[in-house]
């Protein structure tokens, strides 16, 4: 057996804050974040010595869909060509459709400022370059949309809230809804160009994100709360240096996580509070063909001193996990007594998926009653797509490297349930003080595991 070796202060987080200029006229601040490896700088934008840009001052009157999004746009693409601004919405409740980012623009929601998306999905066209549960396509743009952006940031005390009128019809799978998913499938398998990938017509009803930041560099959320989403909220898809900070995310609706990093890199969630309807944070690093074409993995990921009040997951990795990910580290969270959680750490993936995980650590969690259990690992997880396409190209998911450490619940099924393939099992699972007050079965319910260890 391998050497274990748990250095519980060695993975104090801190953060050292340095300045640096950059060409556009915004502040760059660089988060040093201590980790159990390696974790660069994170680089992120800091807009206090920038001009404001008063939506009102661009013609937005509340209640007006129209005018408030046309003034949006107006004020965004002024703070941007201005080299670096700060879109401000002032108190009050404003209407509106899609919101487009540029580079160097905070847009900044003062307390009492309400950003409220309209359920209409014709606000919402033309289609962006997007994504669908892990494939590329054409699709209903983000409610927040940023493409190809740098130095972009969402702060405030105000709050980002969606009406969900349409989007809850949504919710369902009718079979028009998964002839499109099936088409999609077989698009990205045989690596179609993305003009081919149209996926907006009257019967796909693939819902957008909420915020996406796409192909981005040097995020920065902070302060804002979200309310609802047509589906994922938080997605940062193949960016880099994101931190998302004293967040509250509420979304109860279908597919609902919190923060989904996807083939995204140098990433920290620290502070937040999460009351999802699916997991806190679901880290993905894309399906398939289309991930392993980009081959980009999910990696240096960390979530520390938040709090969930409810979701499938505290986090989950996969099952979108084709381009591989390496490096998180969760430590210092809290699930609240009560809250209605299936795993504190559930890593999932299946036969088709390929991509690896390696070197994931959770540290410090502190969780009442759980569903199931702490720690699951199960590489056969389909849901709607065992029975509705065959696989195309068969690639296990080589999965090694999970440390977990002062981990406690009060109620469980069990401690650890790992669910490997004979041919490729999980490898390296160590738990140190991996505790439950009450296990009312098995502690570990293993198949196909090499080298694990536990010790309280």
């Amino acid at each position: 057996m391998k050497k274990i070796i748990f250095c519980t202060a060695l993975v104090i987080s801190f953060v050292f804050v340095s300045f640096k200029k950059n060409d556009s006229g915004v502040t760059l601040k660089e988060v040093d974040v201590k980790a159990p490896f390696e974790m660069p700088a994170i680089k992120i934008p800091d807009f206090s010595n920038c001009k404001e840009f008063s939506i009102t001052d661009f013609g937005a009157v509340a209640g007006d869909l129209n005018k408030t999004s046309e003034a949006i746009s107006k004020a965004i693409a002024k703070a941007s060509k201005s080299g670096g601004g700060i879109v401000v919405i002032p108190e009050g409740e404003w209407l509106t459709k899609k919101i487009h980012f540029k580079s160097n623009v905070n847009l900044h929601l003062k307390k009492g400022a309400v950003l409220l998306f309209s359920e209409n999905p014709k606000d919402y066209l033309p289609a962006v370059r997007s994504t669908w549960e892990g494939y590329e396509c054409y699709n209903y743009s983000p409610l927040i949309y940023a493409y190809q952006c740098k130095n972009i940031a969402i702060t405030g005390e105000g709050e980002l809230k969606a009406k969900m009128d349409v989007w809850k019809q949504w919710f369902a799978r009718p079979k028009a809804h998964m002839e499109s998913l099936k088409m999609l499938y077989y698009l990205a398998s045989y690596n179609k160009p993305m003009k081919e990938r149209q996926m907006v017509n009257d019967t796909a009803n693939f819902r957008p994100q909420f915020i996406q930041f796409n192909r981005c560099e040097n995020i920065l959320m902070e302060g804002v709360t979200i309310t609802n989403s047509p589906f994922w909220t938080i997605h940062p898809f193949l960016s880099k240096d994101v931190v998302l900070r004293n967040l509250n995310v509420y979304a109860h609706g279908h597919n609902n996580d919190g923060v989904d990093p996807e083939m995204s890199q140098n990433v920290l969630i620290e502070n937040c509070v999460f009351d999802q309807g699916d997991d806190a944070i679901a880290i993905k690093s894309g399906s398939n063909q289309d991930a392993w074409r980009l081959n980009t993995p999910s990696k240096n990921i960390v979530m520390r001193n938040c709090i969930v009040k409810n979701g499938h997951q505290l986090v989950a990795i996969g099952s979108e996990l084709s381009g591989g990910i390496e490096n998180v580290f969760i430590d210092n969270c809290t699930v609240v007594d009560g809250a209605k959680l299936n795993h504190l750490l559930f890593i999932k993936t299946n036969e088709r998926r390929g991509g690896y995980v390696k070197n994931v650590h959770m540290t410090n969690i502190t969780s009442g009653k759980i569903d199931e259990g702490i720690l699951g690992i199960e590489t056969d997880v389909l849901y709607q797509w065992r029975n509705l396409v065959p696989t195309i190209e068969r690639r296990l998911t080589p999965i090694q490297n999970v440390y977990l450490e002062n981990v406690k619940a009060t109620n469980v099924k069990f401690i650890s349930r790992i669910l490997a393939q004979k041919e490729l099992p999980v490898e390296n699972v160590f738990l140190k003080n991996v505790t439950a007050q009450n296990v009312q079965g098995e502690k570990s319910i293993h198949e196909n595991v090499k080298n694990f260890s536990a010790q309280n």
